[in-house]
């Protein structure tokens, strides 16, 4: 499959210079290769939050649901639990996931639910004009703290560690053959796949020149290591703006999934043409 295959004629309202370009086509050409290797297209759902991120399942040809803010696991895991063979990919912002969602994006780590979650981390509300988030490092002046942030900014990869996520990773929008890697291993990878995009906002939060300056791309790691994936992640606070950023795979381990339990359990419960009647007749008991 051709990637231009996967574009729409919808009219792209992005901000030239945005990182999340380098996201939708990095993905774009992530899902052509995999329907090329024997995961069709046909089988993939893209589910979107609020912000300027959701626009990408305007411009990618695949099947897609809108959730509200923050909502966009709670769809992607009954996605999953209905219909095992899909391929769910989240795309959410870190104000999305983050503030609004942060219950959903524990519970879907806890439970390594088999999806997959791109954030694009901006650190900023872009789509309503800039204001601060909770990666947002402090002392960030937006339209809601004129006077800077007085809260240290999350972590969200360390919190995704210690929740039980089973894939753990970091990309930048300027490295777009970096982002196809870890974009296609977290679709293959069994079990919850988080992968942070430092997804730079030219209008409200340019971090281009510093990301360009701070990261670098971890080699050599050990990703079954707890420990060293948690080493690797705190070397980076989300706060300083001089520090050495690391990008890369993290953590990646097999463990027990929530969609595996919850098929086992399925498979002693009644058909659905059982179920479907047992509902039936317990309306007509009630009209």
């Amino acid at each position: 499959m051709n990637p231009k295959d996967l574009a729409t004629t919808a009219v792209n309202t992005w901000c030239p210079g945005c990182g999340n370009f380098s996201i939708l086509n990095a993905m774009r050409m992530v899902l052509a290769q995999l329907d090329d290797e024997g995961y069709p297209i046909e089988n993939v759902v893209l589910v979107s939050g609020i912000g300027c991120h959701a626009k990408i399942v305007d411009y990618m040809n695949v099947n897609s649901f809108y959730s509200i803010h923050g909502r966009t696991l709670p769809v992607a895991t009954a996605l999953k639990l209905a219909n095992p063979d899909l391929k769910v990919i989240c795309f959410s912002g870190d104000g999305d996931s983050l503030a609004e969602g942060l219950d959903h994006l524990i519970f879907a780590a806890k439970r390594n639910i088999d999806v997959t979650l791109i954030l694009h981390d901006n650190r900023v509300y872009g789509l309503t004009t800039g204001q601060y988030t909770p990666t947002s490092p402090q002392g960030f002046k937006g339209k809601s703290t004129p006077e800077g942030a007085v809260e240290h900014p999350m972590n969200p990869l360390e919190l995704m560690l210690v929740s039980g996520a089973s894939y753990i990773a970091r990309g930048y929008s300027h490295g777009i053959e970096q982002l196809q890697k870890l974009f296609k291993r977290a679709i293959l990878h069994k079990g919850f796949s988080f992968v942070d995009v430092l997804q730079v906002c030219v209008s409200y939060n340019n971090l281009y020149e510093s990301y360009n300056k701070w990261t670098y791309t971890v080699e050599g790691n050990d990703a079954t290591s707890f420990e060293e994936a948690q080493k690797i992640i705190r070397s980076w606070n989300y706060d300083s703006s001089e520090a050495a950023i690391p990008l890369g795979k993290f953590y990646e381990i097999d463990a027990p999934r929530f969609d595996q339990a919850f098929a086992q359990h399925a498979q002693h419960a009644p058909n659905l043409w059982e179920r479907d009647s047992k509902i039936k007749e317990l309306l007509e008991n009630f009209i």
